[in-house]
C-alpha cells in the first residue's frame, strides 16, 4: 500500500481469513480506512436490513460485480444468511484472485447483538437502545465484550 505520510501511519496489517464482529466493529469505530463490507444476501432481504455501509452483492452475481468494482487487493469483510453461505462465497471470491477476504462469523444476528450500525427498511423501525446515542456508553460496552 502506497503511505503519503512515509511511516508516520503505519500500514494495516492483513485480516483475517475469519474475523468476528467485534474486530469489524472496533475498525469502523477508529475510523480505519480502505475495506469494504459486503452482503451476498438477496436484495430483499439486504433491503430490510444490513450492516450500515454493506453493499449488497448477491451470491449469483457476487464475482461479476466484485470482479468489476473493487480492487482485488482491497480488504474485504462478507457475510451472509448462514457461516456456511459465507464461507462459500468467500471461496468464490478468494478463485478469482481476491486476496484479503474475511469470512464475518455469525452475520447480521452477531454485528445486531454487538449493538453495530444497521440500515434499512425494518431496521428503521426498531427503536434505538438507551445507549445507541451515547458514544460513552457505547464505548464502555464495547470494551466490555472484547475484555470477554
Amino acid at each position: 500500500m502506497n503511505n503519503p505520510l512515509g511511516g508516520i501511519i503505519p500500514d494495516q496489517p492483513p485480516i483475517d481469513p475469519q474475523s468476528n464482529v467485534h474486530e469489524l466493529k472496533s475498525r469502523l469505530e477508529w475510523g480505519e480506512p480502505a475495506f469494504t463490507i459486503l452482503d451476498i444476501r438477496d436484495r430483499n432481504t439486504y433491503n430490510d436490513g444490513h450492516i450500515m455501509g454493506a453493499m449488497s452483492m448477491p451470491m449469483e452475481e457476487l464475482v461479476d460485480r466484485a470482479g468489476s468494482s473493487l480492487a482485488k487487493s482491497r480488504d474485504v469483510y462478507i457475510y451472509g444468511e448462514t457461516d456456511e453461505q459465507t464461507t462459500q462465497a468467500a471461496q468464490q471470491l478468494r478463485s478469482a484472485g481476491f486476496e484479503h477476504i474475511s469470512e464475518l462469523k455469525g452475520g447480521l444476528p452477531a454485528w445486531k447483538a454487538v449493538g453495530g450500525p444497521t440500515e434499512g427498511v425494518l431496521e428503521s423501525r426498531t427503536p434505538a437502545g438507551a445507549d445507541d446515542y451515547n458514544v460513552v456508553s457505547r464505548m464502555q460496552n464495547q470494551a466490555e465484550t472484547q475484555q470477554k
